[in-house]
Protein backbone atom coordinates (compact mmCIF):
# COMPACT_ATOMS: atom_id res chain seq x y z
CA UNK A 1 0.00 0.00 0.00
CA UNK A 2 2.56 2.05 1.08
CA UNK A 3 4.26 1.53 -2.68
CA UNK A 4 1.09 2.56 -4.29
CA UNK A 5 0.56 5.27 -2.71
CA UNK A 6 4.38 6.85 -3.51
CA UNK A 7 3.89 5.88 -6.67
CA UNK A 8 0.64 8.07 -7.08
CA UNK A 9 2.44 11.11 -5.42
CA UNK A 10 5.49 10.27 -7.53
CA UNK A 11 2.50 11.24 -10.83
CA UNK A 12 0.53 13.51 -9.18
CA UNK A 13 3.71 16.04 -8.84
CA UNK A 14 4.87 15.40 -12.31
CA UNK A 15 1.55 16.32 -13.70
CA UNK A 16 1.89 19.51 -11.35
CA UNK A 17 5.23 19.79 -13.16
CA UNK A 18 3.99 19.33 -16.60
CA UNK A 19 0.93 21.97 -16.10
CA UNK A 20 2.82 25.53 -16.29
CA UNK A 21 5.02 24.66 -19.29
CA UNK A 22 1.83 23.20 -21.73
CA UNK A 23 -0.23 26.45 -20.00
CA UNK A 24 2.77 28.53 -21.16
CA UNK A 25 2.80 27.12 -24.75
CA UNK A 26 -0.83 27.45 -24.68
CA UNK A 27 -0.55 31.20 -23.61
CA UNK A 28 2.09 31.93 -26.32
CA UNK A 29 -0.54 30.60 -29.28
CA UNK A 30 -3.09 32.32 -27.63
CA UNK A 31 -2.24 35.91 -27.84
CA UNK A 32 -1.16 35.56 -31.57
CA UNK A 33 -4.54 34.18 -32.58
CA UNK A 34 -6.35 36.81 -30.73
CA UNK A 35 -4.29 39.31 -32.65
CA UNK A 36 -5.33 37.31 -35.74
CA UNK A 37 -9.19 37.02 -35.21
CA UNK A 38 -9.39 40.78 -34.35
CA UNK A 39 -10.31 41.84 -37.72
CA UNK A 40 -12.29 39.78 -38.83
CA UNK A 41 -14.41 38.73 -35.57
CA UNK A 42 -14.42 42.41 -34.26
CA UNK A 43 -12.00 43.82 -31.18
CA UNK A 44 -14.43 43.64 -28.59
CA UNK A 45 -15.21 39.69 -28.92
CA UNK A 46 -11.86 38.69 -30.00
CA UNK A 47 -10.17 40.68 -26.87
CA UNK A 48 -12.89 38.97 -24.08
CA UNK A 49 -12.19 35.72 -25.74
CA UNK A 50 -8.45 36.53 -25.48
CA UNK A 51 -8.52 37.42 -21.75
CA UNK A 52 -10.69 34.56 -20.68
CA UNK A 53 -8.96 32.34 -22.02
CA UNK A 54 -5.56 33.60 -20.74
CA UNK A 55 -7.01 33.79 -17.07
CA UNK A 56 -8.18 30.14 -17.16
CA UNK A 57 -4.80 29.29 -18.20
CA UNK A 58 -3.34 31.80 -15.35
CA UNK A 59 -5.54 30.17 -12.47
CA UNK A 60 -4.56 26.58 -13.84
CA UNK A 61 -0.88 27.21 -13.73
CA UNK A 62 -0.22 29.29 -10.95
CA UNK A 63 -3.31 28.70 -8.79
CA UNK A 64 -0.69 28.12 -5.81
CA UNK A 65 0.16 31.82 -5.40
CA UNK A 66 -1.59 34.13 -3.21
CA UNK A 67 -4.25 36.59 -4.89
CA UNK A 68 -3.79 34.97 -8.21
CA UNK A 69 -6.85 33.67 -8.73
CA UNK A 70 -9.73 36.87 -7.68
CA UNK A 71 -6.95 38.99 -10.07
CA UNK A 72 -7.32 36.70 -13.23
CA UNK A 73 -10.88 36.27 -12.52
CA UNK A 74 -11.40 39.80 -11.80
CA UNK A 75 -9.54 40.88 -14.94
CA UNK A 76 -11.84 38.26 -17.19
CA UNK A 77 -14.87 39.34 -15.54
CA UNK A 78 -14.50 43.11 -16.56
CA UNK A 79 -13.36 42.07 -19.84
CA UNK A 80 -16.62 40.03 -20.37
CA UNK A 81 -18.81 42.24 -19.39
CA UNK A 82 -17.54 44.98 -21.01
CA UNK A 83 -18.01 42.95 -24.26
CA UNK A 84 -21.35 42.21 -23.28
CA UNK A 85 -22.58 45.52 -22.19
CA UNK A 86 -20.48 47.75 -24.62
CA UNK A 87 -19.69 45.52 -27.49
CA UNK A 88 -21.19 46.00 -31.17
CA UNK A 89 -24.47 45.28 -32.27
CA UNK A 90 -25.91 41.59 -31.91
CA UNK A 91 -24.37 40.32 -35.10
CA UNK A 92 -24.64 36.73 -36.53
CA UNK A 93 -20.99 36.78 -38.25
CA UNK A 94 -19.22 33.33 -38.65
CA UNK A 95 -15.65 34.95 -36.97
CA UNK A 96 -18.05 36.54 -34.37
CA UNK A 97 -19.45 33.36 -33.33
CA UNK A 98 -16.53 31.51 -32.82
CA UNK A 99 -14.57 33.96 -30.42
CA UNK A 100 -17.66 33.75 -28.84
CA UNK A 101 -17.67 30.15 -28.21
CA UNK A 102 -14.19 30.29 -27.30
CA UNK A 103 -14.82 32.58 -24.58
CA UNK A 104 -17.59 30.81 -23.11
CA UNK A 105 -15.86 27.87 -23.11
CA UNK A 106 -12.89 29.75 -21.32
CA UNK A 107 -15.02 31.66 -18.82
CA UNK A 108 -16.57 28.12 -17.92
CA UNK A 109 -13.13 26.41 -17.70
CA UNK A 110 -12.54 29.43 -15.38
CA UNK A 111 -15.01 28.63 -13.13
CA UNK A 112 -14.22 25.00 -12.75
CA UNK A 113 -10.55 25.68 -11.69
CA UNK A 114 -12.10 28.60 -9.29
CA UNK A 115 -14.39 25.89 -7.77
CA UNK A 116 -11.85 23.53 -7.40
CA UNK A 117 -9.12 25.99 -5.69
CA UNK A 118 -10.57 29.09 -4.15
CA UNK A 119 -11.82 29.62 -0.83
CA UNK A 120 -15.72 28.54 -0.32
CA UNK A 121 -16.61 32.36 -0.11
CA UNK A 122 -14.47 33.62 -2.65
CA UNK A 123 -15.46 30.58 -5.12
CA UNK A 124 -19.16 30.83 -4.32
CA UNK A 125 -19.07 34.94 -5.76
CA UNK A 126 -16.85 34.25 -8.06
CA UNK A 127 -18.37 31.41 -9.59
CA UNK A 128 -21.73 33.34 -9.51
CA UNK A 129 -20.39 36.03 -11.75
CA UNK A 130 -18.39 34.08 -14.19
CA UNK A 131 -21.22 31.91 -14.24
CA UNK A 132 -23.86 34.67 -15.16
CA UNK A 133 -21.57 35.88 -17.87
CA UNK A 134 -20.86 32.84 -19.69
CA UNK A 135 -24.90 32.35 -19.74
CA UNK A 136 -25.18 35.92 -21.28
CA UNK A 137 -22.62 36.09 -23.70
CA UNK A 138 -24.40 35.00 -26.77
CA UNK A 139 -27.01 37.84 -26.44
CA UNK A 140 -24.21 39.28 -28.35
CA UNK A 141 -24.67 37.42 -31.28
CA UNK A 142 -28.56 37.44 -31.75
CA UNK A 143 -31.40 39.19 -28.73
CA UNK A 144 -34.86 37.54 -28.58
CA UNK A 145 -37.05 39.33 -29.03
CA UNK A 146 -38.68 39.39 -25.54
CA UNK A 147 -37.05 39.85 -21.96
CA UNK A 148 -38.79 36.52 -21.01
CA UNK A 149 -37.62 34.91 -23.98
CA UNK A 150 -33.58 36.07 -23.35
CA UNK A 151 -34.35 35.12 -19.74
CA UNK A 152 -34.93 31.84 -20.61
CA UNK A 153 -32.19 31.28 -23.16
CA UNK A 154 -29.53 32.54 -20.56
CA UNK A 155 -30.94 30.54 -17.70
CA UNK A 156 -30.89 27.56 -19.85
CA UNK A 157 -26.95 28.11 -21.05
CA UNK A 158 -26.18 28.70 -17.09
CA UNK A 159 -26.57 25.06 -16.59
CA UNK A 160 -23.07 24.62 -18.43
CA UNK A 161 -21.55 27.07 -15.68
CA UNK A 162 -23.15 24.73 -12.52
CA UNK A 163 -22.26 21.88 -14.47
CA UNK A 164 -18.71 22.76 -14.29
CA UNK A 165 -18.98 24.93 -10.81
CA UNK A 166 -20.42 20.86 -9.74
CA UNK A 167 -17.17 19.24 -11.40
CA UNK A 168 -14.93 21.69 -9.66
CA UNK A 169 -16.52 21.31 -6.19
CA UNK A 170 -16.56 17.21 -7.08
CA UNK A 171 -12.30 17.46 -7.28
CA UNK A 172 -12.05 19.74 -4.23
CA UNK A 173 -14.15 17.61 -2.42
CA UNK A 174 -12.11 14.11 -3.46
CA UNK A 175 -9.05 15.96 -2.42
CA UNK A 176 -10.33 17.01 0.66
CA UNK A 177 -10.85 13.48 1.13
CA UNK A 178 -7.73 12.15 -0.05
CA UNK A 179 -5.95 15.07 2.27
CA UNK A 180 -7.93 13.58 5.03
CA UNK A 181 -7.48 9.88 4.45
CA UNK A 182 -3.80 10.99 4.62
CA UNK A 183 -3.97 12.43 8.03
CA UNK A 184 -6.01 9.24 9.24
CA UNK A 185 -3.03 7.06 8.05
CA UNK A 186 -0.48 9.32 9.91
CA UNK A 187 -2.79 8.96 13.02
CA UNK A 188 -3.24 5.62 12.47
CA UNK A 189 0.52 5.06 11.83
CA UNK A 190 1.47 6.93 15.37
CA UNK A 191 -1.18 4.57 17.27
CA UNK A 192 0.62 1.63 15.79
CA UNK A 193 3.71 2.92 16.86
CA UNK A 194 2.14 3.67 20.44
CA UNK A 195 1.02 0.18 20.24
CA UNK A 196 4.37 -1.34 19.85
CA UNK A 197 5.91 0.87 22.02
CA UNK A 198 3.42 -0.71 24.66
CA UNK A 199 3.52 -4.19 23.27
CA UNK A 200 7.08 -4.60 23.26
CA UNK A 201 9.77 -2.34 25.35
CA UNK A 202 6.89 -2.57 27.94
CA UNK A 203 7.79 -6.28 27.99
CA UNK A 204 11.26 -5.63 28.80
CA UNK A 205 11.21 -2.68 30.50
CA UNK A 206 8.97 -5.05 33.06
CA UNK A 207 11.46 -7.41 33.08
CA UNK A 208 14.43 -4.86 33.88
CA UNK A 209 11.89 -4.15 36.91
CA UNK A 210 11.75 -7.71 38.09
CA UNK A 211 15.35 -8.22 37.80
CA UNK A 212 16.33 -4.78 39.57
CA UNK A 213 13.91 -5.22 42.61
CA UNK A 214 15.30 -9.17 42.82
CA UNK A 215 18.67 -7.63 43.01
CA UNK A 216 17.74 -5.50 45.75
CA UNK A 217 15.99 -8.31 47.52
CA UNK A 218 18.79 -10.26 47.61
CA UNK A 219 22.15 -8.15 47.68
CA UNK A 220 22.52 -7.55 51.46
CA UNK A 221 22.40 -11.87 51.51
CA UNK A 222 23.99 -12.67 48.89
CA UNK A 223 25.86 -10.44 47.08
CA UNK A 224 28.15 -12.82 44.70
CA UNK A 225 24.29 -13.25 42.91
CA UNK A 226 23.92 -9.51 42.10
CA UNK A 227 26.72 -9.49 39.11
CA UNK A 228 24.69 -12.17 37.32
CA UNK A 229 21.30 -10.32 37.76
CA UNK A 230 23.24 -6.98 36.64
CA UNK A 231 24.49 -8.88 33.20
CA UNK A 232 20.51 -9.70 32.57
CA UNK A 233 19.44 -6.43 33.30
CA UNK A 234 22.15 -5.28 30.80
CA UNK A 235 20.83 -7.29 28.51
CA UNK A 236 17.54 -6.29 28.80
CA UNK A 237 17.83 -2.91 28.27
CA UNK A 238 20.01 -3.78 25.26
CA UNK A 239 17.04 -5.77 24.17
CA UNK A 240 14.68 -2.69 24.67
CA UNK A 241 16.43 -0.34 22.46
CA UNK A 242 16.87 -2.96 20.37
CA UNK A 243 12.31 -2.57 20.74
CA UNK A 244 12.69 0.87 19.82
CA UNK A 245 14.75 0.64 16.93
CA UNK A 246 13.24 -1.90 15.30
CA UNK A 247 9.42 -0.31 15.76
CA UNK A 248 10.94 3.09 14.64
CA UNK A 249 12.22 1.28 10.85
CA UNK A 250 8.79 -0.09 10.83
CA UNK A 251 7.05 3.22 10.75
CA UNK A 252 9.97 4.27 8.41
CA UNK A 253 9.66 1.33 5.94
CA UNK A 254 7.26 1.59 3.04
CA UNK A 255 5.47 -1.75 3.24
CA UNK A 256 6.19 -2.19 7.18
CA UNK A 257 8.45 -5.17 6.63
CA UNK A 258 11.82 -3.76 6.17
CA UNK A 259 13.47 -0.24 5.42
CA UNK A 260 13.42 1.36 2.35
CA UNK A 261 16.62 2.10 0.58
CA UNK A 262 17.05 5.08 -1.65
CA UNK A 263 16.82 2.92 -4.93
CA UNK A 264 14.27 0.47 -3.37
CA UNK A 265 16.91 -2.35 -3.30
CA UNK A 266 18.13 -2.05 0.35
CA UNK A 267 18.79 -5.79 1.08
CA UNK A 268 17.67 -4.67 4.97
CA UNK A 269 16.74 -7.80 7.20
CA UNK A 270 12.89 -8.27 7.96
CA UNK A 271 11.63 -5.76 10.76
CA UNK A 272 7.98 -7.35 11.07
CA UNK A 273 7.80 -9.23 14.30
CA UNK A 274 6.89 -12.83 14.06
CA UNK A 275 6.58 -16.51 15.38
CA UNK A 276 9.86 -16.78 15.60
CA UNK A 277 10.59 -13.80 17.88
CA UNK A 278 7.91 -15.44 20.13
CA UNK A 279 10.46 -17.90 21.21
CA UNK A 280 13.11 -15.52 22.25
CA UNK A 281 10.28 -13.28 24.34
CA UNK A 282 9.31 -16.92 25.75
CA UNK A 283 12.74 -17.54 26.81
CA UNK A 284 13.88 -13.64 27.99
CA UNK A 285 10.31 -14.08 30.28
CA UNK A 286 11.54 -17.51 31.51
CA UNK A 287 15.57 -16.26 32.40
CA UNK A 288 14.04 -13.23 34.06
CA UNK A 289 11.36 -14.76 36.31
CA UNK A 290 11.24 -17.89 38.68
CA UNK A 291 7.87 -19.05 36.74
CA UNK A 292 8.12 -22.34 35.02
CA UNK A 293 7.72 -21.29 31.14
CA UNK A 294 6.43 -24.10 28.93
CA UNK A 295 6.04 -23.04 25.09
CA UNK A 296 4.70 -25.14 22.62
CA UNK A 297 4.84 -24.52 19.26
CA UNK A 298 5.97 -26.11 16.00
CA UNK A 299 8.96 -24.16 15.10
CA UNK A 300 9.61 -25.69 11.46
CA UNK A 301 10.30 -23.11 9.10
CA UNK A 302 8.37 -25.35 7.58
CA UNK A 303 5.05 -24.23 9.39
CA UNK A 304 6.01 -21.26 10.54
CA UNK A 305 6.52 -19.51 6.66
CA UNK A 306 2.92 -20.38 5.89
CA UNK A 307 1.49 -17.95 8.51
CA UNK A 308 0.46 -14.95 6.96
CA UNK A 309 2.75 -12.00 8.17
CA UNK A 310 0.14 -9.73 10.24
CA UNK A 311 -1.30 -12.82 11.90
CA UNK A 312 2.29 -13.95 13.14
CA UNK A 313 2.79 -10.47 14.02
CA UNK A 314 -0.26 -9.73 15.44
CA UNK A 315 0.19 -13.51 17.46
CA UNK A 316 3.76 -12.03 18.59
CA UNK A 317 1.92 -9.30 20.35
CA UNK A 318 -0.68 -11.11 21.90
CA UNK A 319 1.96 -13.74 23.38
CA UNK A 320 4.39 -10.03 24.44
CA UNK A 321 1.03 -8.38 25.91
CA UNK A 322 -0.04 -11.20 27.75
CA UNK A 323 3.56 -11.86 29.16
CA UNK A 324 4.13 -8.16 30.31
CA UNK A 325 0.58 -8.56 32.31
CA UNK A 326 1.53 -11.49 34.06
CA UNK A 327 4.82 -9.97 34.71
CA UNK A 328 2.54 -6.91 36.30
CA UNK A 329 -0.28 -8.73 38.01
CA UNK A 330 1.28 -12.46 39.14
CA UNK A 331 4.76 -12.05 39.15
CA UNK A 332 4.26 -15.31 41.30
CA UNK A 333 2.51 -17.07 38.94
CA UNK A 334 4.33 -20.79 39.66
CA UNK A 335 3.83 -21.26 35.58
CA UNK A 336 3.08 -20.01 32.81
CA UNK A 337 2.01 -21.67 29.30
CA UNK A 338 2.15 -20.37 25.48
CA UNK A 339 0.46 -22.26 23.59
CA UNK A 340 0.85 -21.26 19.40
CA UNK A 341 -1.03 -23.91 17.32
CA UNK A 342 -3.06 -24.63 14.31
CA UNK A 343 -6.62 -25.00 14.72
CA UNK A 344 -9.28 -27.34 12.89
CA UNK A 345 -10.12 -26.16 9.35
CA UNK A 346 -13.98 -25.84 10.45
CA UNK A 347 -15.21 -23.73 8.73
CA UNK A 348 -11.57 -21.97 7.91
CA UNK A 349 -8.43 -22.69 9.02
CA UNK A 350 -6.89 -20.71 12.27
CA UNK A 351 -4.30 -19.54 14.66
CA UNK A 352 -4.99 -20.90 18.20
CA UNK A 353 -2.98 -18.80 20.12
CA UNK A 354 -2.78 -19.02 24.20
CA UNK A 355 -1.34 -17.95 27.14
CA UNK A 356 -2.05 -19.57 30.78
CA UNK A 357 -0.91 -18.96 34.12
CA UNK A 358 -1.24 -20.32 37.01
CA UNK A 359 -2.39 -18.66 40.42
CA UNK A 360 -0.11 -15.85 42.19
CA UNK A 361 1.36 -17.07 45.68
CA UNK A 362 1.61 -15.02 48.50
CA UNK A 363 4.87 -15.37 49.44
CA UNK A 364 7.04 -14.12 47.26
CA UNK A 365 8.24 -10.68 47.88
CA UNK A 366 9.38 -9.58 44.46
CA UNK A 367 5.87 -10.95 42.67
CA UNK A 368 4.09 -9.15 45.63
CA UNK A 369 6.32 -5.42 44.93
CA UNK A 370 5.45 -5.73 41.24
CA UNK A 371 2.15 -6.27 42.60
CA UNK A 372 1.70 -2.97 44.07
CA UNK A 373 3.01 -1.22 41.78
CA UNK A 374 0.74 -2.28 38.87
CA UNK A 375 -0.27 -0.06 35.88
CA UNK A 376 -3.11 -0.30 33.99
CA UNK A 377 -2.38 -2.97 31.11
CA UNK A 378 -6.13 -3.84 29.78
CA UNK A 379 -5.35 -0.96 26.91
CA UNK A 380 -3.20 -3.12 25.02
CA UNK A 381 -5.48 -6.24 24.98
CA UNK A 382 -8.14 -3.89 24.28
CA UNK A 383 -6.06 -2.86 21.05
CA UNK A 384 -5.18 -6.37 20.02
CA UNK A 385 -8.35 -7.86 20.46
CA UNK A 386 -9.59 -4.80 17.81
CA UNK A 387 -6.71 -5.58 15.86
CA UNK A 388 -7.57 -9.02 15.92
CA UNK A 389 -11.50 -8.24 14.64
CA UNK A 390 -10.08 -6.79 11.66
CA UNK A 391 -8.75 -9.75 10.63
CA UNK A 392 -11.92 -11.72 11.25
CA UNK A 393 -10.53 -13.29 14.50
CA UNK A 394 -11.35 -12.83 18.16
CA UNK A 395 -9.36 -12.40 21.17
CA UNK A 396 -10.90 -12.88 25.01
CA UNK A 397 -9.15 -13.12 28.18
CA UNK A 398 -10.10 -14.34 31.61
CA UNK A 399 -9.77 -16.24 34.73
CA UNK A 400 -9.66 -20.20 34.69
CA UNK A 401 -9.35 -22.71 37.04
CA UNK A 402 -11.27 -25.07 39.62
CA UNK A 403 -11.29 -25.54 43.13
CA UNK A 404 -10.71 -21.78 43.86
CA UNK A 405 -7.43 -21.86 42.32
CA UNK A 406 -7.73 -19.34 39.65
CA UNK A 407 -4.92 -18.06 36.79
CA UNK A 408 -5.39 -16.05 34.18
CA UNK A 409 -5.98 -17.17 30.30
CA UNK A 410 -5.73 -15.09 26.83
CA UNK A 411 -6.71 -16.89 23.65
CA UNK A 412 -6.63 -15.47 20.56
CA UNK A 413 -8.32 -17.00 17.23
CA UNK A 414 -6.85 -15.59 14.09
CA UNK A 415 -7.78 -17.29 10.68
CA UNK A 416 -4.84 -18.09 8.23
CA UNK A 417 -7.10 -16.71 5.35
Amino acid sequence: MGTNTGTGAARGRLRERAVGPVCAVLAFCVVPAGLLAGPSAGWRAALPMTVAVLGALAVASLHTRDRIIPVAATAVAVSSAHGTLFGDPPTLETATGVATLVEITGLLLLVCLVARYAGTRQAFVLCTVLGALASTALLRLQLPPTVLEAAAQSSFFALGAIAAAATGGGLRALETRRIRAVHEARRSQRLQLAGDLHDFVAHDVSGIVVLAQAAQVIGADRPEEVLPLLQQIEASGLQALGSMDRTVHMLRSSDGTAPAGRDGTDASPQVAYGLADIVDAVDRFRAAGRAEVRLDMDRSPERTGRIPREVASTAHRVVVEALTNIRRHAGTAPWVIVSVTPGPARPRQVLTVSVTNGPPTSGETVGGRLGERERPGTSGLRGLAERARVLGGTLESGVHGEHGEHGWRVTAVLPLD
